[in-house]
């Protein structure tokens, strides 16, 4: 006779049901919005946890970057967000783009941004700054007792209108220009002159617009002046941004795509050559990729933020007047120079021309 077979313990349908739910808060965040609508129709548990994402998504598009959530707020069509890559500064793409084929964007996120340690003994102290204007002025070379100087430099003119994305912009045609500490300054992030540095300071959302598509707008008051967000974007050479806008012509010729792809052109002072920088923000960006043009120059001054030690400037934009909690963030994309007949313009302003700017890179 054979003994009894022992039982087999129950299984903890609890237990399981943990786990699975772990492994999904682990996976799911790093889907793309079709892979994530996909995986939602296979069963109830992962539909739910598809749509925490989701909802979490919509409610900040800067993945804990930035010091506030900055909301979607769509009543347009079903589709809640725009899915990109987020970046709060420039970024060099590697050879490879496997870089950005994922970005983990659900809740429990803890990304955060580190402005690097001087290791000195200069981390406590700071540039002391009688005034600062902050779109430029009259700007006088300070330095505090520990050494550390903080060059401060004249703003170019008081028309502070550039081009666009998809154009090149001419650094002389009023773009703003100031100079902050940097990685060659002693000082860190409270320093005074280091105003670009901390992250976006004002509460903002981005809003779709039955013609405009997303845009980007002022949920709280803004005064004249204050930082609004750098414009970050992948840091292409000349050829690869000429190869990139291309591509995106052709997409664009169904009306269902935007680049976001911005040329700067600074002529030195010699005149004799200039200093071109590729900004792309199509793929990889902050929320300065959905700020619309204005035919009349906007509510924004566009601003060249030179740092010390850094091989780079960076375009920053500033309020150019007090604007309301509500309000649309706009600037001008330029003159309409190269292609009369481009992107139809739903500005609204009195002196809208109708067309959207547009230059070759």
């Amino acid at each position: 006779m054979l003994p009894p077979s022992p039982k087999k313990p129950p299984q903890n349908k609890l237990g399981l049901s943990h786990a699975f739910l772990q492994c999904a808060d682990l996976i799911l965040p790093w889907l793309t919005p079709q892979e994530l609508a996909n995986v939602s129709l296979t069963c109830k548990t992962l539909h739910r946890a598809a749509h925490s994402i989701t909802l979490y998504r919509s409610l900040d598009a800067s993945r804990s970057f930035e010091n506030f959530p900055i909301p979607f707020h769509n009543t347009v069509d079903q589709y809640p967000y725009a899915y990109f890559f987020y970046t709060p500064s420039q970024i060099i793409p590697s050879s490879s783009s496997s870089s950005l084929n994922r970005q983990f964007w659900g809740p429990n996120s803890s990304q955060t941004l580190v402005l690097p340690d001087s290791g000195s003994s200069y981390a406590e102290m700071g540039c002391t700054l009688d005034s600062m204007d902050l779109l430029g002025g009259s700007w006088v070379s300070v330095m505090d007792e520990s050494g550390c100087e903080c060059e401060r430099c004249e703003k170019v003119s008081e028309d502070n209108v550039i081009g666009c994305p998809c154009m090149e912009l001419e650094g002389d045609e009023g773009m703003g220009i100031r100079s902050e500490c940097g990685p060659s300054c002693g000082c860190r992030l409270e320093c005074g002159n280091r105003l670009s540095q901390r992250g976006i300071q004002v509460q903002l959302k981005i809003v779709k617009d039955v013609r405009k598509g997303w845009g980007l707008y002022a949920a709280q008051w803004i005064q004249q002046g204050q930082f609004i967000c750098e414009y970050s974007g992948e840091l292409l050479t000349t050829k690869e941004a000429r190869r990139r806008q291309q591509i995106y012509d052709k997409l664009a010729s169904d009306d269902h795509f935007s680049s976001a792809l911005l040329v700067v052109r600074e002529h030195l002072p010699s005149g004799n050559a200039c200093l071109r920088i590729n900004i792309d923000a199509t793929r990889a960006g902050n929320v300065a990729r959905f700020i619309n043009h204005s035919c009349d120059g906007g509510n924004l001054s566009t601003v060249l933020v030179r740092s010390s030690g850094a091989l780079l400037p960076r375009l920053c934009f500033f309020a150019s007047k007090d604007i309301k909690e509500g309000e649309e963030l706009t600037f001008s994309y330029g003159e309409i120079r190269v292609q009369p007949k481009g992107s139809k313009c739903f500005c609204g302003s009195f002196s809208c021309l109708g067309t959207l700017p547009s230059e070759h890179t």
